[in-house]
């Protein structure tokens, strides 16, 4: 089971957004959907889906955060593996790009036959790849972040970091800048990917000045078994105290993660109405989740 979800936040658009992505990617699915009552930004939705068999979340909740692309998501079309892989790249191309706009145009690159990188029509960032890996394949989607602004030339500094503190990890390739390039220092990433908890991640640092950094908007989600694991989560990657709150957290480079039990899912899908309310008002008071509190609302 994946352990990290990436979580989208939405003005209202989180359902839309999900099947639309449903309906483009191959093995796709929607999962579920539930609404949390009389949360601070009303009433909000809270939809799982799965694209490529990698599951993600989404939550329409106001328009208090924008999604950019200093986390986008790269899609592998391994053409060692199908001899389709150019011609599926290209249209799914042309779905992601209808009513979105062009961060790279999709053509031939140094490092792909072809590539390009999409923010869609929801604000979501594709980057579409055609790779033929010589050594070990890569899955279909992988989180990339992208080290900008003040995080610019830290993408490796962040990279140990995150392998120091998940399980299950692994580094990947590196690839350097040969020279200074923009605000990038030579020897800075160009592009490096990891493992965490057994999935695969990207990060670059940035070449060119960008307005914008990492934001909730869109954030990790990591799925958690017990209390004590809770803690170290929190423990090891929350910086500012601020931005603590249902389970919500910023680490040292400002990315947002989530730090919640697998037994929420279960408390607000399974339950009842008046079970949702009680658990959704518990934790929505909460800054760290904290099990045993929900569990008593659920209960009553």
């Amino acid at each position: 089971m994946q352990k990290i979800i990436p979580h989208l936040w939405f003005d209202t658009q989180a359902k839309t957004a999900a099947e639309f992505y449903c309906s483009i990617f191959p093995d796709s699915r929607m999962l579920s959907t539930v609404i949390l009552k009389d949360t601070p930004s009303g009433d909000s939705e809270i939809v799982s889906f799965s694209i490529g068999g990698y599951d993600f979340m989404a939550i329409s909740a106001g328009p208090y955060f924008k999604i950019n692309p200093s986390i986008s998501f790269l899609l592998n079309f391994d053409s060692s593996q199908d001899s389709q892989a150019e011609a599926r790249l290209q249209e799914l191309w042309s779905k992601l790009i209808d009513g979105g706009q062009v961060i790279m145009p999709l053509k031939a690159y140094p490092f792909s036959k072809q590539y390009g990188w999409v923010q869609d029509k929801f604000g979501v960032s594709w980057q579409l790849m055609l790779t033929d890996p010589a050594g070990e394949p890569r899955p279909f989607i992988i989180p990339t972040m992208l080290f900008a602004d003040s995080n610019t030339n830290k993408a490796e500094e962040a990279i140990q970091f995150y392998l120091s503190v998940f399980k299950d990890t692994k580094s990947g390739m590196l690839a350097r800048y040969t020279e200074d390039t923009g605000p990038a220092k030579k020897g800075s990433l160009q592009f490096g990917d990891f493992m965490l908890a057994k999935q695969w991640f990207a990060a670059m640092d940035s070449a060119t000045a960008q307005p914008y950094t990492f934001n909730e908007a869109l954030s990790l989600l990591i799925v958690c078994d017990s209390q004590e694991e809770i803690d170290y989560y929190w423990n090891k990657l929350s910086v500012t105290p601020e931005a603590e709150q249902c389970g919500w957290l910023k680490d040292k480079y400002g990315l947002s993660w989530q730090v919640t039990p697998r037994i929420l899912e279960e408390y607000l899908q399974k339950g009842t109405p008046e079970q949702r309310d009680r658990v959704t008002q518990t934790f929505l008071k909460m800054k760290k989740i904290i099990i045993a509190d929900l569990e008593a609302a659920y209960k009553g």
